[in-house]
Parts: C-alpha cells; sequence; structure tokens
C-alpha cells in the first residue's frame, strides 16, 4: 500500500508540471495582474479626484447656476447655426459640381433620369400647344 501512495505521488507532481504553465504564459499572466492594478489604480484615483473636484466646485455652481442655462442654449443655437452652415454649403457644393459635370457632357449619376423627364415635359408642353391650335381654330 506504501507502494501504491508513492506512485500516486510521482503521477501526480508528474500531472501538475506536465499541466503547469510555461515561462511565456506565466509572463503573460503576470503581466496582466500588473496591468489590472494599475488600471485599477488608476481607475480610483480618477474617481477620488473626480469627488474632490465636485466638492470644491460645488458652491460655484450653486452660485453661477443661473447663468448656466442661458449659455448652454447660446451654445447649443450657435453650434446648430455653424453645423447646418457647413451642410448647407456641401449640399451646394455637391449640386454645382452635379451641374459642371452635367454641362461638361461627363454624365454624373441620375443624367437619364433627368434627360427623360425633361423629354416627357417638353412631350407635354407640345401636346398642350397642339390641342390649345387645334380648340383655337375650330
Amino acid at each position: 500500500m506504501a507502494d501504491h501512495q508513492g506512485g500516486s505521488t510521482k503521477s501526480l507532481l508528474g500531472g501538475l508540471q506536465h499541466h503547469a504553465p510555461n515561462p511565456a504564459q506565466l509572463v503573460g499572466f503576470l503581466t496582466r495582474i500588473f496591468s489590472g492594478g494599475v488600471l485599477l489604480m488608476l481607475s480610483g484615483l480618477t474617481i477620488s479626484g473626480l469627488i474632490m473636484g465636485l466638492i470644491v466646485f460645488a458652491p460655484v455652481i450653486l452660485v453661477t447656476g443661473p447663468l448656466w442655462f442661458p449659455a448652454a442654449v447660446v451654445l447649443f443655437i450657435a453650434a446648430a447655426v455653424i453645423v447646418s452652415t457647413c451642410g448647407v454649403g456641401v449640399a451646394v457644393l455637391a449640386a454645382v459640381t452635379w451641374l459642371y459635370r452635367y454641362f461638361t457632357g461627363k454624365h454624373p449619376l441620375g443624367t437619364d433620369r433627368l434627360d427623360y423627364a425633361r423629354s416627357r415635359i417638353a412631350m407635354v408642353i407640345c401636346r398642350a400647344v397642339l390641342r390649345m391650335l387645334h380648340l383655337g381654330l375650330n
């Protein structure tokens, strides 16, 4: 029975050595542990700094509170005007580019539909004029 225990101990140690991580895995694991600890410490410092900042600036925020809403409204309107102006400028630039390509004969996207619509409008106008001439002569 003693031999059986000694054999199982040797097989247990052999199994542990077989499943033991190699040095590269061990270094990777230790690096992850160290990085996690550093990030945990930095997040704790960040939260502590935020709380300290709120404690220090809370009276200033309360005293100047009536100014924050109008300032936010003015900044929002200014940002909306700037974004709208840029959007309209981009749309005008796209339209001018399309018209330039159309009139120089480069056939931009949608040219076939525009030509078809123009021919249909011309055909309808021609029919209307012919009807008016026919009704006017009769």
